[in-house]
């Protein structure tokens, strides 16, 4: 804790003396704060992705010493068969006379229109009407983007659209790819050893991809850098990576149906300048000093004390 304390002490002259009573001086504490969401999950054949889960991160926020906070760790939403998939769960930081930070839960991905969430979950191949909405609660800046349409020509229409990812929406970098997350706070993921790590760059909270038509030329559909899952012909989804908040990739078909993937949970990060010790903690989060930093890593529910 950060005190700057002042004796006691006195001045006397002949019989008369003054003195001086103790102060202490508790300075600000300020910490940057990475909050992830957990990611959505998909649906079996022609499903879309799910949605990355909601990326925020607020600089310079104000804490007290003393004081315990909250921190939630969204769940990845489950995959599942047509119907059963669900949203990711938001995270968040709370305490009191604290304003709740909070990222909101990917999408899922549709068996029919893609869900909205922190990043929307794509839309369903086989008709459905749109990929889901990113960015719930409009914050600024966003959260995330919009799932991806079902994919047509030169593909066949059959293809689920990719799930929204913190920079990009679904299908932007090809049709039913989930949309890459953020790697604006890489060097806080090298720090401490989180998020999606491609070539030394750290990426949070990437789309997951949308069901391959069984037909098509294109048998893998990506998920979104972040942790997004993919999709690949005939094979059950693969699961959004955890604790990136990385998005389910949708399953498929081998003359069954074949399981969407689970999205990834989410994680929250603390940031402080120099060096400190929180005071207490619960839910057994990371501590890394480096760079000039102290970070603390969130990878489930718990609590801290500074």
């Amino acid at each position: 804790m950060a005190i700057r304390k002042f004796s006691t002490s006195s001045i006397k002259t002949g019989s008369k003396s003054s003195k001086f009573w103790d102060q202490t001086t508790t300075l600000p504490l300020f910490a940057d704060i990475l909050v992830v969401a957990g990611g959505g999950g998909a649906g079996q054949h022609l499903s879309g992705g799910g949605g990355a889960g909601g990326f925020r991160v607020s600089e310079s926020q104000s804490f007290s010493y003393g004081t315990a906070y909250t921190v939630t760790v969204g769940g990845g939403g489950a995959g599942g068969f047509e119907g059963t998939q669900t949203a990711g769960a938001n995270s968040s930081i709370s305490g009191t006379g604290f304003t709740t930070y909070s990222a909101t839960g990917g999408g899922f991905g549709g068996s029919n229109s893609g869900g909205n969430g922190g990043s929307g979950g794509g839309q369903a191949g086989n008709g459905g009407s749109t990929g889901g909405s990113g960015n719930a609660g409009s914050y600024s800046p966003v959260e995330g983007f919009n799932g991806g349409a079902q994919s047509g020509s030169p593909e066949p229409s059959r293809c689920g659209g990719g799930g929204g990812g913190a920079s990009e929406a679904g299908n932007t970098d090809a049709q039913g790819f989930g949309g890459d997350g953020s790697s604006a706070y890489s060097s806080w993921g090298a720090a401490t050893s989180s998020g999606q790590n491609v070539s030394g760059t750290y990426w949070y909270a990437g789309g997951g991809g949308g069901s391959p038509d069984f037909n098509g030329s294109i048998s893998t559909r990506e998920g979104g850098l972040g942790g997004g899952g993919s999709s690949t012909r005939q094979q059950a989804g693969v699961s959004g990576t955890a604790n990136t908040g990385g998005g389910g990739g949708a399953g498929s078909y081998n003359g069954s149906q074949l399981i969407g993937g689970s999205g990834g949970s989410g994680i929250v990060l603390f940031r402080i300048s120099g060096s400190l010790t929180a005071a207490s903690t619960t839910g057994s989060p990371t501590r890394y000093e480096t760079g000039g930093y102290t970070y603390y890593k969130f990878t489930g529910n718990g609590s801290i004390t500074f």
